[in-house]
């Protein structure tokens, strides 16, 4: 059941994140295209900005999900199993708990904001733009625990994600230099 719920919030994210990408390369596009035609829109800076904030947020919920973000195996590794489990633990810890913090402030953030609408788009409440904040640091954290038992798993076995992927990748190129 995890494992479906976490390749349905893969997949969803990831079409997602292609759909924010693909909607901002059009709007610098175009805008660019407009501004050159010796026109310019009003809200291209905004909404560009906004775009950009979106596909931060839930690229890096993504990159929580892949266990992407930057970590420090080596050291968890280096410690005794003990220590090593205490210390994946205090890390979740500490990471799921700034974005508790987060989600809670975005959630605040959001009250004050009420009736507030962007300036180029007078019809856009920032609500809606700002909705990101609490929004993302929960994906963060639903994918930070989607994605915990397998770390612990290759934690506590000794095993790096990241050492993993670089060997894979090394041996990936050391046949393709094989057979060059």
């Amino acid at each position: 059941m995890t494992e479906k719920l976490r390749d349905g919030i893969e997949w969803l994210l990831e079409w997602f994140l292609i759909f924010l990408m693909v909607s901002l390369t059009c709007v610098v596009v175009i805008a660019v295209i407009w501004r050159l035609a010796g026109e310019s829109f009003s809200w291209y800076d905004e909404i560009a900005s906004i775009q950009l904030s979106w596909i931060t947020y839930y690229g890096a919920a993504l990159a929580a999900l892949k266990r992407r973000h930057i970590g420090f195996d080596t050291v968890l590794l280096a410690l005794p199993p003990g220590l090593r489990a205490a210390g994946v633990v205090f890390a979740e810890a500490m990471v799921i708990g700034f974005f508790a913090i987060m989600a809670w402030t975005g959630m605040q953030v959001l009250n004050v904001l009420e009736g507030t609408y962007l300036i180029s788009l007078t019809w856009v409440p920032v609500q809606l733009t700002q909705s990101v904040i609490p929004i993302g640091a929960t994906l963060f954290i639903v994918c930070e625990l989607l994605s915990l038992p397998e770390y612990w798993r290759m934690t506590m076995a000794g095993k790096s994600l990241e050492h993993a992927e670089i060997e894979e990748e090394v041996e990936t190129e050391m046949k393709k230099a094989g057979n060059a």
